[in-house]
Formats: structure tokens, sequence, C-alpha cells
């Protein structure tokens, strides 16, 4: 009489087991996935940060052909092809990722980027009107400054500079931009502020610490500002400004600003050299 009610337990015992291991499964299964998401995560953002650009943009490619709807892997293809500076290549993958159904006005500003450093300022205006202007960020109004700038339409210029410095913390390569736009407009008292404004908020930034020089030489004032510097970086702006001195027909006060440059120099200074050679047997 037991043998049926052992059967029965037995069967029973099986299907429970089985419903434990089938549980098992599927828990390391989700738990497998949920590594794997997290691998992707940090591996996409490796390739996003310190990983070469040009294997950033292999990677989000073949990632691409497994997940062609994934927008994130369709963001990381286009930063990547951004930051190998193959900005052809860019604006393409911008503009799809634009057609997503997930995209966000910061990827068409992304886009509007994309098309400034591929020459195609028309376009990138057109994207920036296309954009409401409710979305107010540091990044478009520096580009609406910049497109501004390539149309001279200084006041408009003048107005999303300034909007774009207060919407940002760190100002200076943006205030170094405004303040070359005040140089091509001829205004170099304005332009040398700016600058020394941009030195102010990042003193490693050495391309507005030429650009105050040419400021400064354009007004003809030929000894350097007071700003922090190595002594490669003054002798190269010794240069500078002596280039500048010569342009403006000084050519005395050149020779001279060249051969400090060359005596600053802590190695030979190939270039003041050849320029005051040439100054010389002229």
């Amino acid at each position: 009489m037991r043998h049926p009610f052992l059967g029965t337990v037995c069967v029973a015992a099986i299907a429970m087991l089985s419903a434990c291991a089938d549980t098992t499964d599927e828990s390391v299964e989700r738990a497998i996935q949920n590594v794997n998401a997290v691998d992707d995560s940090n591996l996409s953002d490796i390739m996003l940060t310190v990983a070469d650009p040009n294997e950033g943009v292999s990677y989000f490619q073949r990632t691409l052909k497994d997940h062609p709807d994934r927008i994130d892997i369709q963001r990381g293809l286009a930063i990547s092809f951004v930051r190998a500076k193959r900005y052809t290549e860019a604006v393409p993958a911008w503009t799809k990722v634009t057609k997503h159904e997930d995209s966000t006005a910061n990827d068409r500003v992304d886009l509007a980027d994309a098309q400034i450093r591929a020459g195609k300022w028309e376009d990138a205006e057109k994207t920036l009107d296309d954009i409401p202007p409710t979305h107010e960020t540091f990044k478009r109004y520096r580009l609406e400054a910049m497109i501004a700038d390539s149309n001279k339409e200084w006041s408009r210029a003048d107005s999303f500079y300034e909007t774009a410095v207060g919407l940002t913390t760190r100002p200076a390569g943006v205030m170094n931009n405004w303040g070359y736009s005040k140089l091509t407009r001829g205004d170099y008292a304005e332009a040398e502020r700016l600058f020394g404004e941009a030195i102010r908020q990042d003193n490693t930034l050495f391309t507005a610490k030429n650009n105050m020089v040419l400021a400064r030489g354009a007004q003809r004032k030929y000894t350097l500002p007071v700003i922090p510097m190595v002594q490669t970086e003054r002798a190269q702006l010794l240069h500078t400004l002596a280039l500048s001195a010569i342009k403006q027909g000084d050519t005395a006060t050149g020779k001279a600003l060249l051969r400090e440059a060359i005596d600053t120099h802590p190695q030979h200074f190939e270039a003041a050299v050849r320029a005051l050679r040439a100054l010389e047997n002229t």
C-alpha cells in the first residue's frame, strides 16, 4: 500500500528539484546579463575617455552591428569620430542619432558642433535654429557665438559669448574665443582684457597668452605682460611679439626681441634664429 504513496512523493520531489534548477538557471542567467551590462557600460566609458579615439570608433562600429537600435552606442560612435578628428564621418553619425526616437536637444547641439568642425557652417546654423530657445546650455551658446562671429554679427556674438560665460564654471576657453573675436575686429584693448581674464581662469592656456601678446603688439606695447609663464613660453611669446613688431614696421625692436627670445630659450630656437637671419640679410 505504501508504494503508490512513495511514487507520488518521489515525483513531487523531482518536480520541485526541476523547478529549483530552472529558477537557479534563470537567476544565474540574469546575473550574467547584469554583469555583462556593467562591463559593456564600463568599456564604453573607457572607449570615450582614455582609449585611442580610432580604437573607440572600431569598438562602437562592432557593437552597433549587434545592437543597431541602441542610441547610446550610436552616440558613442559619433563622439568617437569627433575625438578622432574624423569630422566628415561624425556629421552623418550625429545625424543618425538625432533621428532616433530617444534623441534629445543635446544631440542636435552635438550635431551642430560636428558640422562646424567639418566646415559646414550654414548647416550648423540651421541645426541650431531648429532647437527650441528654451534649451539653454553653455555649448549651445558657445556655438551660437561662433556662428555669429563667422557672419560678422558682432552684437549677437557678444551677447552669446556673455551668456556662455555665465553658464560654465570653466570659462577660460570661451573667453579666449571672445578675445580673438575682438582681436579680429580691431578692438585690441578689449581683446587684451579678455585674454587676461582667460589666463586668470586657466594660467596653463598658452593660446590665450600668445593671443594676448598679439593684442599688445597691435597696440605697439612691446613688453610681455605680467602673467605666469615658464622659460620656454617666455621665449615663444618674445618671438610672437617680435613678429608683431616687424609687421608694424618696427624692425629694430623686432630684431632686439628676436635676440632676447634666442637668449631666453633653453634650447636652440630655430624659428627665431631663422627670422633674425632673414632680417639681417635684408
